[in-house]
């Protein structure tokens, strides 16, 4: 095998090595694909289970105190309005002692948004909603300023601690982002009904302000019928979607005696309208119905609250045990389809690399023995050097029996191909043979006539007819030696190189320009005198003829180290660099005949 075939298998096998590459990394991506998706399943039903299971903490650090200081902030909203409609020295303490317990409140709510559990638990959205709660809270001592200094009438008052309330709503609002539908349906539920309470506590703060004041303005009695409205609309539309027992608790509160009375008291004020008179109900009958069940709803709220953190415990424990189970049983799918893919993959690899093997040695081993010993004339059986090879029934498999159906076809070829130019060498041996039959004749009675020629002329013309029938016949010998067979002309004895080389010279045509210089009287052995004279009057002849015709070729030897050199110097052209190089390479590693290439055949003999 040469180094050129080498070279080959070296740049198949490192191409075949980046193919198994490449099905191992069409496997493994296939198994990263199922592992993310299966990683993607298990977040995602965790994340459902972790967020039902900080309901409890965001209830505590962010729910509870939320309302604790919503409620603190909207008793403060009505002891403000209270003061501003009668400025009275017990109205002022009231406000004072309130706006204490709303600092309480404050400073509770600030400690406990900011812990790291509720920031860790927290959304984006949520965390957001609370910074935003957080600096509106730091305008609640402009407010308080406003209402002091006499620079805020009620109305306006009322707006600022409504504007401060509203961000604490919109906290409730970033709570309401779980996952579980019922869980989340109650939380939304219940902020409706915050905020009805909200509107509702707006109300009764007008409405306080009011009767402190002892008269409703028109805006006032305007901003009260929207009020009134708004809440109504706001608990109806609550209403429909309460759980059962949320429902059942609203039914009884709605009633009651003090949900009646109020309904009754806001109709009566609608009614009367306004016109600066003095309201249709006293501080006391409002009192006594409005602050009472505005308790009343805000305990219904705490009780609703209770319920959802209590159910959402139970439901966050089942959903991280649905995980176990169904993550648990993804995991040992996952797991056997790492294996069943590994084992799949090697099975693959080994059979494709059987399938390589098979063929490298096809290539490079088996069908060049078989075209090298049909060469040497050998019989090659083509069921002996193209054995089936087994690669199962799969595609795989199938592949291998189109491999198998290839290189039977390629050696029976490879048979054909060969059969086929031992024909056609076997008939230009024959037609060879014969015209060297023919010109040995030819040459025989040339040189019959040239003994008989006495004419100087004459003889020049036998001479030159001699000349041409030398060359048939070293033609013919040439397609002897090229369809593999020996010339057949020899010698017994040794013969004089000084006279094989005259012998050779005188086979040439132009022989008149060719100088023998004295050489050594060393001698060949007979059965090579053919060989060389035939190789001797080539070269002499190429000189000849591709050299000046006005030009002498000089033919000389000398001893050399290993035996003896011949010289044959003539004053052509010469080749070039890259034309001497390839009739080197082509002397050291003679390739094999190809008929289609008959320009130049001197080198292939």
């Amino acid at each position: 095998m040469n180094s050129r075939s080498v070279r080959t298998r070296i740049r198949a096998a490192r191409a075949e090595r980046g193919h198994n590459r490449r099905v191992r990394a069409k496997i493994v991506a296939l198994l990263v694909s199922l592992a993310a998706l299966w990683s993607f399943a298990a977040f995602v039903t965790l994340r459902e289970g972790v967020n039902l299971l900080w309901v409890t903490t965001l209830d505590t650090g962010v729910g509870k105190p939320t309302e604790s200081l919503l409620s603190a902030l909207q008793q403060e909203r009505r002891l403000s309005l209270v003061y501003l409609g009668g400025h009275r020295f017990d109205q002022r303490g009231a406000l004072t002692d309130q706006r204490a317990r709303t600092d309480a409140a404050v400073t509770q709510f600030r400690t406990l948004v900011q812990g790291q559990d509720v920031q860790f638990a927290a959304s984006a959205a949520l965390r957001q909603r609370l910074t935003e709660a957080l600096a509106k809270l730091s305008g609640l001592s402009r407010a308080r300023t406003a209402i002091d200094n006499g620079g805020a009438d009620r109305l306006e008052a009322a707006a600022a601690f409504t504007d401060i309330v509203d961000s604490g709503f919109r906290i409730y609002g970033s709570l309401a982002t779980i996952d579980d539908p019922d869980i989340a349906k109650n939380v939304r539920t219940l902020i409706a009904l915050s905020r009805a309470r909200e509107v509702l506590s707006q109300e009764d703060t007008l409405m306080a302000g009011v009767l402190a004041a002892g008269h409703l303005t028109p805006s006032e009695y305007q901003r009260f019928v929207q009020l009134v409205g708004t809440q109504r609309f706001l608990y109806s539309e609550a209403d429909t979607d309460l759980s059962p027992a949320d429902h059942a608790d609203y039914g009884r509160v709605q009633a009651g005696a003090d949900a009646i009375r109020l309904r009754d008291l806001e109709d009566r004020v609608i009614l009367r309208g306004t016109g600066g008179s003095a309201p249709v109900v006293d501080a006391a009958s409002w009192d006594t119905v409005a602050v009472p069940l505005i308790g009343q709803l805000r305990g219904l709220e705490l009780t609703g609250g209770q319920r959802v953190v209590a159910q959402a415990t139970p439901a966050a424990v089942w959903v991280i045990v649905r995980l176990l189970l169904a993550g648990g049983l993804g995991l040992l799918a996952v797991i056997a389809s790492v294996i069943m893919s590994i084992t799949t993959a090697r099975a693959l690899i080994r059979q494709l690399e059987r399938l390589r093997n098979a063929a490298w040695e096809l290539a490079n081993v088996r069908l060049p023995g078989v075209v090298e010993r049909l060469g040497r004339g050998e019989p090659v059986d083509v069921a002996a050097e193209a054995p089936p090879l087994a690669f199962g029934s799969d595609e795989i498999g199938q592949v291998g029996a189109a491999f198998n159906a290839v290189q039977q076809t390629a050696v029976r070829v490879a048979v054909e191909q060969a059969e086929l130019r031992r024909s056609v060498r076997d008939v230009f041996l024959n037609l060879a043979r014969r015209t060297q039959a023919l010109v040995h004749r030819q040459l025989t009675v040339l040189d019959t006539m040239e003994r008989r020629e006495t004419s100087a002329e004459g003889l020049e013309n036998l001479f030159r007819v001699d000349h041409l029938a030398t060359r048939m016949r070293r033609n013919a010998e040439n397609l002897i030696v090229l369809s593999g067979a020996a010339p057949g002309r020899g010698w017994r004895h040794a013969v004089a190189l000084v006279d094989v080389v005259r012998g050779a010279v005188a086979e040439v045509e132009e022989y008149t320009r060719v100088t023998v210089l004295p050489m050594t009287s060393a001698g060949i052995v007979g059965r090579a005198v053919g060989d060389i004279m035939h190789l001797l009057a080539e070269l002499i002849e190429n000189a000849v003829s591709f050299s000046p015709p006005y030009t002498v070729v000089q033919v000389g030897a000398q001893p050399v180290a290993n035996g003896i050199a011949v010289e044959i110097e003539d004053r052509g052209l010469g080749m070039s660099e890259a034309d001497r190089a390839a009739a080197n390479e082509q002397l050291r590693q003679p390739p094999e005949f190809n008929m289609s290439s008959t320009a130049q055949l001197g080198l292939y003999v």
